[in-house]
């Protein structure tokens, strides 16, 4: 779970899901309000996770997966990564170049 660098108080997982979804680049800290941002390590991972999605597509090609199969694949791959991203954020007290 992703720790604040200001105020160093843990995020929950529900905080840290919930917080995920905004379109800024910085989160604000559920404890001390100071904008947090994604380290660019961080941004990487999550970038490596949305690109297997092209890979994903392709499987059932491959395969001979009936439609419920493909469904189920993509329905537990979403699942996976919506319940693991959290996991994956680490933070920082400024925002960082991604390379």
């Amino acid at each position: 779970m992703p720790t604040c660098q200001n105020c160093h108080n843990k995020w929950s997982w529900k905080q840290t899901f919930r917080k995920s979804f905004t379109l800024d680049t910085g989160i604000p800290c559920p404890y001390c309000g100071e904008k947090q941002f994604l380290t660019s390590k961080s941004r990487k991972r999550s970038t490596l996770g949305i690109l297997l999605i092209p890979f994903l597509i392709f499987v059932p090609n491959f395969f001979d997966f009936s439609l419920l199969a493909t469904l189920s694949i993509y329905a537990g791959y979403v699942i996976l990564f919506s319940f693991t991203y959290p996991f994956l954020i680490e933070l920082s007290n400024r925002e960082e170049a991604l390379w």
